[in-house]
C-alpha cells in the first residue's frame, strides 16, 4: 500500500483549495481507514471552498474537507470489531462521544462535544479517510457508490420529512436543492396527498417535477403563501419543510402552515429571522421542528430501506460526475445553480464509464 495520497485541502485562509500530496492517515484504535470510492459536494463544502464568514470562524487550516462518502475499508484499528477489511460502507458524519446526556438519552446526533467529518476533522475529499468505525454503515453491493455517497444528505431529508402526520398530508417544500428534491420523493412514497415545491431555479424546478412534486412554484413570480393556500382548499400546508434558509421564505413558511401544522427547519439562515409568533405559531398551535443531521441510527435504517428497496430513485438529482482533480469545475457548477448533486471520484478507477 502506498504511503501518500492526493487530497483536496484548504491550505490558506482564503477562497479556493488545492489538491496536494499528503500522508495516508493511520487509523486510531477505534477507527477504520476507508478508501474513498465516491464523495459528493454539500452546501457546507461550498461555504468552506469560497471561505465565507461561517467558514472563517469554524475551519482551521490546513485541512482536508468533504464529508459525503462511500468507500471500502482498507485497514482498521485494534479496537474495531464491527467492520472487516473490504467492507463497502457509507459514513455517518456526526462523530459523537457516547457519554454526554444527549448521547445517553438517544440523541447522539446532538452530542455536546460533536465533531463533524470534514469540518472539525480531516475529510473525505481524498483518496483515503480515517473514520470512527461506529460511524460506518454497511451498504449493499446493489447500491452504486454515487448513491451510497449521498446516504448522509438523504438522511437529512428523511429526518426532516418523516413524521406520523405525513400520510395524506398536504406538504410544502421550500427550496429544491438536493435535500429538498429528495424530500419530495420521500413525502410522496410515504403517502403525502399533495406536494407543493417552491424553487426559483429553472433546472431545479424541473428536477422537482421529476422527483414527483405535484405543483412547482417560482417565488419570484408568485406569492407562495397564496399559492399554497389555493392548492390546499384555503387551509394551508399540514407539513412545511423549509430547506432554503432564506429569512423571507422561512417567514412565509410559518404563514402558510395550516392550523396545528408542522414546520421543519433545515435551511440555515445567515441572518436573524423575524416571525409573527402570535398569529403564525401560538394561535395556530404550529409545531416547529429544528433539524440537524440524522437521528442515530434510526434515520440510517430508514434511509437504507428506502434506497435498497428502490422506493426512492435519486438518480435524477445526480447531474454531474467528475474526477477529484476537476474540483474547481465541480464547485463552480454548484455555485452557478446549474447542477443537482455533484459527485467526485478521488480514485480514477472508480469513475463510472
Amino acid at each position: 500500500m502506498a504511503k501518500t495520497m492526493m487530497a483536496l485541502r484548504k491550505v490558506r485562509p482564503e477562497p479556493g483549495a488545492e489538491l496536494v500530496e499528503i500522508p495516508i492517515p493511520t487509523p486510531k484504535p477505534d477507527e477504520a481507514l476507508v478508501r474513498v470510492a465516491a464523495t459528493s459536494i454539500c452546501g457546507t463544502d461550498l461555504h468552506i471552498y469560497y471561505w465565507d464568514p461561517w467558514a472563517q470562524e469554524r475551519i482551521h487550516v490546513p485541512q482536508t474537507f468533504g464529508h459525503e462518502i462511500a468507500g471500502h475499508v482498507e485497514a482498521m484499528g485494534s479496537e474495531v470489531h464491527n467492520v472487516s477489511i473490504g467492507d463497502y460502507v457509507a459514513a455517518e458524519t456526526h462523530f459523537f462521544c457516547g457519554y454526554c446526556p444527549p448521547c445517553r438519552t438517544g440523541k447522539p446526533h446532538i452530542c455536546e462535544t460533536l465533531k463533524i467529518l470534514g469540518v472539525d476533522t480531516e475529510g473525505s475529499f481524498a483518496e483515503y479517510v480515517a473514520i470512527p468505525a461506529r460511524c460506518l454503515w454497511p451498504v449493499g453491493q446493489e447500491v452504486p457508490p454515487e448513491v451510497a455517497a449521498i446516504h448522509e444528505p438523504f438522511g437529512n431529508a428523511v429526518h426532516t420529512t418523516m413524521g406520523p402526520d405525513l400520510p395524506t398530508a398536504n406538504v410544502a417544500i421550500l427550496g429544491c436543492g438536493p435535500i429538498g428534491l429528495i424530500a419530495i420523493a420521500i413525502a410522496k412514497v410515504c403517502g403525502a396527498a399533495r406536494v407543493i415545491a417552491v424553487e426559483p431555479n429553472a433546472l431545479r424546478a424541473d428536477l422537482a417535477r421529476k422527483m414527483g412534486a405535484d405543483v412547482v412554484v417560482d417565488p419570484n413570480t408568485h406569492d407562495i403563501v397564496e399559492v399554497v393556500r389555493a392548492e390546499t382548499g384555503g387551509h394551508g400546508a399540514d407539513v412545511v419543510l423549509e430547506m432554503s434558509g432564506v429569512p423571507k421564505v422561512i417567514s412565509q413558511g410559518m404563514e402558510m402552515a395550516a392550523l396545528g401544522g408542522r414546520v421543519s427547519l433545515l435551511g440555515l439562515p445567515s441572518e436573524p429571522v423575524t416571525l409573527d409568533l402570535v398569529n403564525d405559531v401560538i394561535f395556530k398551535e404550529v409545531t416547529i421542528h429544528g433539524v440537524t443531521g440524522r437521528e442515530l441510527f434510526k434515520t440510517w435504517f430508514q434511509t437504507y430501506r428506502l434506497l435498497s428497496a428502490k422506493m426512492v430513485d435519486v438518480s435524477p438529482i445526480i447531474t454531474h460526475r467528475l474526477p477529484l482533480d476537476r474540483f474547481d469545475e465541480a464547485f463552480e457548477l454548484i455555485r452557478s445553480g446549474q447542477s443537482g448533486k455533484v459527485v467526485m471520484y478521488p480514485n480514477p478507477a472508480d469513475m463510472p464509464s
